[in-house]
C-alpha cells in the first residue's frame, strides 16, 4: 500500500498540470455519464450526422465531448448540445427559449422538431452513443477538433487565426483551436 501512494501522486500531478484548456472533468480517469447524456450525445449525433458514414457519426460525437472537456465551453453533454443564445424577451419572462440560428449546433435551434423520425438511423445514433461514452470507441478520432462545419459552407469562423483545420471526414470539416 506504501509503494501504491508515490504512484497515485505521481499520477494525479501530471494529470494536474495537463492543458489548461480543459475543464475539472478531464481530471477524472472515470466519468460516469447520466441517461441524459447518452441521450444528449445520440440526439447530436442523429441531427448533425445520421446520413454520415459511420466515422463521420464517430467525429460529430467526438467533436461533442471535446468540447465537454474544454473550458471554453460547458461541463455536460447536455450543456454543449444545448449551447445557444438566448432571447432576452424570453429570460425576461422565466423562459429559456434560444434565438433561432444561433445555436452551437443548428439542428438545436432551427424551428423544427427534434423528435427523432427515422426509426433505423436514431437506434444507430443511440447504441453509438452509449458505445463511445461506455468504453470510448474511437475517441480522438478528430484530434482535438472542437468545431466543424458542412463542406458546403464557409462560416467565418473558419477563417479565424486560432483555428487548425484538422481534416475531414464525410460532409465535414473539422477544426480545433491552434496550440498556444
Amino acid at each position: 500500500m506504501k509503494n501504491l501512494i508515490p504512484i497515485v501522486a505521481l499520477c494525479l500531478s501530471t494529470v494536474a498540470s495537463a492543458d489548461s484548456n480543459h475543464n475539472s472533468a478531464t481530471l477524472s480517469i472515470y466519468r460516469e455519464h447520466t441517461s441524459l447524456d447518452f441521450e444528449c450525445l445520440a440526439l447530436n449525433i442523429y441531427h448533425e450526422a445520421r446520413n454520415e458514414s459511420f466515422a463521420g457519426q464517430v467525429a460529430v460525437a467526438d467533436v461533442t465531448l471535446n468540447r465537454v472537456y474544454d473550458t471554453r465551453y460547458p461541463n455536460t453533454i447536455c450543456e454543449v448540445v444545448h449551447q445557444a443564445v438566448l432571447s432576452a424577451w424570453h429570460l425576461e419572462r422565466g423562459i429559456e427559449m434560444p434565438v433561432r440560428d444561433k445555436c452551437q449546433f443548428s439542428w438545436f435551434c432551427d424551428g423544427k422538431s427534434d423528435e427523432p423520425r427515422d426509426g433505423d438511423s436514431w437506434d444507430t445514433a443511440r447504441q453509438l452513443s452509449f458505445n463511445f461514452l461506455t468504453y470510448g470507441e474511437f475517441r480522438g478520432i478528430t484530434e482535438g477538433a472542437t468545431h466543424y462545419h458542412a463542406t458546403y459552407v464557409h462560416p467565418d469562423w473558419a477563417n479565424d487565426k486560432g483555428m487548425h483545420m484538422v481534416g475531414s471526414i464525410g460532409q465535414h470539416i473539422f477544426y480545433r483551436w491552434n496550440q498556444k
